[in-house]
């Protein structure tokens, strides 16, 4: 059986068919909406964050063979864990990666974590519509949350985002709780609704929706702060699907 880290949208659909081939698999998932599409696919899976002993311990008790990585590009903290157990399990470990888009323009500042990306953004005065996610909300909002910016979050419309927006004051006029992606249009129209100055994004790659954010923003005509993804050496790593199959057909133990 393969242990799989389910994190995105193209990653599910590469459980999907990885299963359609014949592997057995169970996948892991942060959160029960991420789960529906592999539920309908009859595909097992498991809610929730694992530390690297709990990972230990499941691939002990499912005896499993390999262990597939497709979290999230900037879940740097699964993807360690993910390493450690696979080397501590002594069982192959192969990455996955949706791959980057490339974008050239004066109006673009790399930054290499998300604190210099706050930091970088803070002299800034306007509308600041942040596309990170909640999970690091709190940066930015102790370097952002000031007089001459308005910071616009956009993130997920669950419950958690929510109270954690309050927690930390960011007024509901400023929140835009929706699910993606989101078209070229849509984040086009977004931006002038809001009257956007400056966009804080991911390199997270064209199925997370980044080509249209930032196309939208540089054909407007606003600057982008693009946040790097972490730099991890990934072993057996691939960035499509096609790749992913060929390792696994060489690493893969049928069980018996």
């Amino acid at each position: 059986m393969i242990l799989f880290l389910a994190g995105t949208s193209d990653a599910r659909a590469l459980a999907i068919q990885l299963k359609n081939q014949g592997y057995p698999l169970l996948a892991t998932v942060v959160t029960e909406s991420a789960a529906d599409s592999l539920k309908a696919e009859g595909i097992s899976f498991k809610v929730g964050r694992l530390s690297e002993n709990d990972m230990i311990e499941l691939i002990q008790m499912q005896e499993m063979t390999t262990v597939i990585d497709a979290s999230h590009p900037y879940a740097e903290e699964a993807s360690k864990t993910a390493m450690a157990a696979a080397k501590a399990c002594s069982i192959p470990y192969i990455r996955y990666e949706r791959p980057k888009e490339q974008f050239t323009s004066p109006l673009i500042t790399e930054a290499e974590s998300y604190e210099e990306a706050a930091k970088l953004a803070q002299t800034h005065k306007g509308t600041i519509m942040l596309t990170t996610g909640s999970k690091t909300l709190e940066i930015f909002t102790n370097y952002l949350m000031r007089d001459e910016i308005r910071l616009v979050c956009r993130m997920l419309p669950n419950k958690g985002n929510m109270e954690k927006c309050q927690k930390l004051g960011v007024k509901q006029k400023d929140i835009i709780a929706i699910q993606g992606p989101f078209s070229e249009s849509l984040n086009k129209a977004l931006c002038e609704q809001y009257e956007v100055t400056l966009m804080i994004t991911k390199e997270s790659g064209k199925v997370g929706s980044v080509d249209e954010k930032m196309s939208a923003a540089l054909e407007m005509g606003i600057p982008v702060i693009l946040i790097k993804r972490p730099p991890l050496h990934y072993e057996n790593f691939c960035t499509s699907f096609e790749e992913v199959t060929r390792k696994l057909g060489g690493l893969y133990t049928w069980q018996t």
